[in-house]
C-alpha cells in the first residue's frame, strides 16, 4: 500500500475490529456461550426475523457461500428447526422459516444477546451512550449498500420514552388522516398507560419498529382474560408503509402468545375505516367476529371485533 494517510486510516479500522469483536464476544469458542458460530447465529437471526426468505436471497444478503449455505440449512433442517414452503407462483422455488423448535433455539440466544449488549450499554452514562449510538448509525449510514440505506428497518423491544411517542403518534395520524378529535389520543394514553401499569412480561410483549433511530412503528400484546390475548395499539407512521412493517409487528405479537403456553386466542379492536389494518390481520388469519355502528372522535364509525385462534 503506497499511500501512507490510506495505510493508517486501514490500520486505525482494523484496530478497531479488533477491539470490537473482543467486547461483543466474537471470538469466543461459542458465540454467546452457545455451541454455535456467530455465522450460525446470524442465520437463525435472519430466518427469525424475515418473511420466509429464499435460500438464494440469504447467501447474497449474508454473503455467504452457497455451499456452506446449503451445508448449515440442511444441518438445521435435520434437526427440525427450519422447514421448507413452495412458492405459490413456483412449487420448484422453496421459502424457508423457522419451526416451532427452531424458535425455541434461537430466542434465548437472541435474550443472550440483548442481555450482553445491555450490560455494556449500563456502563457509560446516558449521554454517552446515545453518542455511541450515533456513531454506530453513522458507521452503518457510511458503509450499507444503497438498498439498505432506503429500506432497512429493525425491530425492538420497548423502552422508557417509547409510549409517549405511540400516544403522540396515534394523535397526529388519525386526527390528519381521518378527521378524528382529541378524545382518541386520550383513549390511546389511557391504554399505553394500563399497559404500562400492568405490564407483566410472562405474558405481555411490546415491540417497536426504527428507520435510521427514529421510531416508525409500534404493537403490543397484553392478557385480556384467561387464555386470551389481545393486540393493541398497532400503528404504522405513513413514511415507513410499504416496507412490511405492520405486517412484521402483528405476526411478532402472534408468535409471542404462541409461545406462550396458556394463550389459546388473540383478538383486536378496530374499525372497518383502516382498511390497511384490516388487510394485515385478515392475511395473518384474523377473521371478523363482530360490528357495531358508533359514534366515536366526532365520527360516524363501525367499531369491529376480530379474533384468531392460536
Amino acid at each position: 500500500m503506497r499511500d501512507p494517510e490510506l495505510q493508517a486510516r486501514t490500520e486505525e479500522v482494523r484496530a478497531f475490529n479488533r477491539f470490537y469483536t473482543k467486547a461483543i464476544g466474537v471470538l469466543d469458542k461459542g458465540y454467546l456461550r452457545s455451541p454455535f458460530s456467530l455465522t450460525e447465529v446470524r442465520l437463525l437471526y435472519e430466518l427469525r426475523h424475515r418473511d420466509g426468505p429464499a435460500a438464494a436471497a440469504l447467501a447474497r444478503d449474508l454473503g455467504l457461500d452457497a455451499g456452506h449455505l446449503s451445508r448449515l440449512l440442511a444441518r438445521f433442517e435435520k434437526k427440525g428447526w427450519i422447514r421448507r414452503e413452495p412458492e405459490p407462483a413456483d412449487a420448484r422455488r422453496h421459502r424457508l422459516r423457522l419451526t416451532d423448535e427452531g424458535i425455541a433455539v434461537f430466542d434465548p440466544l437472541e435474550e443472550a444477546s440483548s442481555h450482553d449488549i445491555a450490560a455494556l450499554l449500563t456502563e457509560l452514562p446516558p449521554d454517552a451512550q446515545q453518542n455511541l449510538l450515533a456513531a454506530m448509525r453513522t458507521i452503518r449510514a457510511l458503509l450499507a449498500p444503497p438498498s439498505e440505506q432506503t429500506s432497512g428497518w429493525l425491530l425492538r423491544s420497548h423502552r422508557i420514552g417509547d409510549f409517549g411517542w405511540i400516544v403522540q403518534r396515534h394523535g397526529e395520524l388519525y386526527a390528519a388522516e381521518f378527521g378524528w378529535d382529541g378524545r382518541f389520543e386520550g383513549v390511546v394514553a389511557g391504554i399505553a398507560a394500563e399497559i404500562v401499569a400492568r405490564f407483566d412480561p410472562a405474558t405481555d410483549a411490546c415491540w417497536v419498529a426504527e428507520k435510521d433511530g427514529r421510531r416508525i412503528g409500534s404493537v403490543a400484546v397484553v392478557a385480556k382474560a384467561p387464555g386470551l390475548a389481545q393486540l393493541r395499539i398497532l400503528i404504522v407512521d405513513p413514511k415507513a408503509r410499504g416496507l412490511g412493517v405492520g405486517r412484521r409487528l402483528v405476526e411478532e405479537c402472534l408468535a409471542f402468545a404462541r409461545r406462550t403456553a396458556d394463550y389459546r386466542q388473540m383478538t383486536l379492536s378496530t374499525y372497518s375505516c383502516l382498511t390497511a389494518a384490516r388487510g394485515i390481520y385478515e392475511k395473518a388469519g384474523f377473521r371478523l367476529v363482530d360490528q357495531q355502528p358508533e359514534r366515536s372522535y366526532g365520527q360516524d364509525l363501525v367499531a369491529e371485533t376480530w379474533s384468531i385462534d392460536l
